[in-house]
């Protein structure tokens, strides 16, 4: 039997007037992928959290086990020394650094009090190779893509020589083949004897990759399961408390006329003038329809909905609203013609934190309750409490600020935003990325029930069953071009990479 090398026991942690974590205890074994699964807000970060050192050993109840020896974190340091490193899902590094510097941040002194770089490098080096990354240690971070900078951050972690790694939500910014590459050096750390926790919602590649499964609900441990026990219905029914027949509650919905046309939409490159990231893509979506926009990351999905809303500038295109040209130069001519756009990062520019939900709901119809310029509170209260109660955002009040609540809740209440509008065209940027999978559920019968009341719904997905069962019609970018199209009862995971991967000239 494999070596234990964790032990929880009976872990309690409270906040003001909410018990996070309820005599929870867990172990882990050498050289295994233990998964930890539930909705947000089951404890599962919080967890993590204590194990990490980020929440001092005297602010909870329980003990933690290294190796059978009792430990007391303080702090994230002694974590680290303790041989655990945390890699979280928003990086935590400086992307104005170089590659190696990112790895050793914090550590430099080991270097000499004046650095020697050559040495540095060459450190840096032989952890970007444990990971099979071929990127130049001087490269500054910021050039990398979302995979190679999560590698990074892996490659920061090992440097400290750790013997359990965790990870939380490691690809939840990441496409389909990234992950996968990201999972196969998971498994390759196995195999070296590296023990790797791994906090997802993501629950396709929990059933993959996992030796083992820890279920939380509400601040408690649930169930454990063996990999030969694995149940996905019976795991997602331990997770939210109820049985779930369908993930992706998808019905037929009769299709109208056609409500927005995008018609040669370029955009040029951020980085480089001469080139464009969005080249000459049209496309149309009907009342009624959900049209997903399908692509590797850097395709230029989410360059194309934010041209089409006024967000960034566009080389050249026209957006047509029941078949007249209309002009959309800032977000506020988009919402003024019918469109919403819910954004692909909540948390940089889908909310204002430190608003309450109640503020957040109507900011983009600050006009509806104003008066000479003037809120009129009442109206808000009231024009917010419809869509409050309508989506079910958990809170304990409308006054709670943002910034605190799971990032389901934090979706909701951005739909809200947008919903207040009375958009004729919603659209919707990776509309479940991190978000648990009863809240997901919740969000699918939404877009259902708007689709069914007429609004034509833009959805682009990075999780390709989610495009593929919500979907009613499918168009894939690939080099900023449309490189093909496909209606549900035609399309596959194999059918959309293709489209995905496919040079377009």
């Amino acid at each position: 039997m494999a070596k234990m090398v964790l032990e929880m026991q009976h872990i309690t942690k409270t906040f003001p007037g909410v018990k996070a974590l309820d005599d929870v205890s867990l172990q882990a074994y050498e050289g295994e992928i233990l998964s930890i699964v539930g909705e947000n807000g089951a404890g599962k970060s919080t967890l993590m959290k204590i194990l990490s050192g980020s929440y001092s050993c005297d602010s909870y109840a329980g003990n933690i086990l290294v190796e059978g020896k009792t430990m007391q974190f303080h702090n994230t340091r002694q974590s680290e020394e303790a041989g655990i490193a945390m890699i979280y899902q928003e990086l935590n590094m400086h992307l104005d650094l170089s590659v190696a510097e990112n790895i050793f941040l914090g550590g430099w002194k080991q270097f000499g009090n004046v650095i020697k770089w050559n040495k540095l490098y060459q450190a840096a080096t032989e952890y970007l190779g444990q990971l099979q990354l071929d990127v130049e240690p001087t490269e500054i971070l910021r050039n990398l893509n979302a995979s190679k900078q999560q590698l990074v951050s892996i490659a920061r972690a090992l440097s400290h020589k750790p013997r359990i790694l965790i990870l939380d939500e490691p690809t939840a910014s990441l496409t389909e083949t990234e992950s996968a590459t990201l999972f196969q050096i998971m498994l390759n750390l196995k195999k070296q004897g590296y023990t790797c926790v791994l906090i997802s919602h993501k629950l396709d590649e929990v059933f993959a990759y996992s030796d083992r499964i820890v279920v939380m609900r509400d601040g408690k441990v649930i169930n454990n399961h063996n990999r030969e026990e694995f149940d996905q219905s019976r795991i997602i029914a331990e997770m939210v408390g109820r049985k779930m027949d369908n993930l992706y509650p998808k019905c037929k919905v009769p299709v109208g006329e056609v409500v927005m046309e995008a018609r040669d939409f370029s955009v040029p490159h951020p980085q480089n003038a001469k080139k464009k990231i969005v080249e000459d893509v049209s496309f149309t979506v009907r009342k009624g329809e959900i049209l997903g926009i399908g692509g590797l990351v850097g395709a230029g999905r989410s360059e194309l909905v934010n041209a089409v809303f006024g967000i960034i500038g566009k080389q050249s295109g026209a957006v047509m609203i029941d078949g007249r040209e209309v002009q959309i130069r800032k977000p506020e001519d988009a919402i003024r013609e019918g469109l919403a756009l819910v954004t692909e990062d909540r948390k940089l520019d889908g909310f204002v934190g430190g608003m309450s939900i109640e503020e957040n709901i109507t900011l983009a119809s600050l006009k509806a309750i104003c008066r000479y310029g003037i809120i009129n509170h009442k109206k808000e209260q009231l024009s917010a409490r419809k869509y409050f109660d309508e989506l079910k955002i958990k809170a304990a009040d409308m006054t709670v600020h943002m910034e605190t609540l799971s990032g389901g809740n934090q979706q909701k209440a951005v739909l809200s935003k947008w919903l207040m509008t009375k958009p004729r065209v919603l659209i919707m940027d990776e509309p479940t990325r991190g978000i648990d999978v009863g809240t997901k559920y919740e969000i699918y019968k939404i877009m259902v029930e708007l689709a069914r009341q007429g609004i034509a719904i833009i959805m682009i997905s990075s999780e390709l069953p989610e495009l593929i069962s919500m979907s009613d019609r499918i168009i894939v970018l690939s080099g900023g071009k449309v490189s093909g199209e496909l209606q549900q009862e035609d399309a596959s995971q194999e059918k959309v990479m293709e489209l995905a991967t496919r040079m377009v000239v």
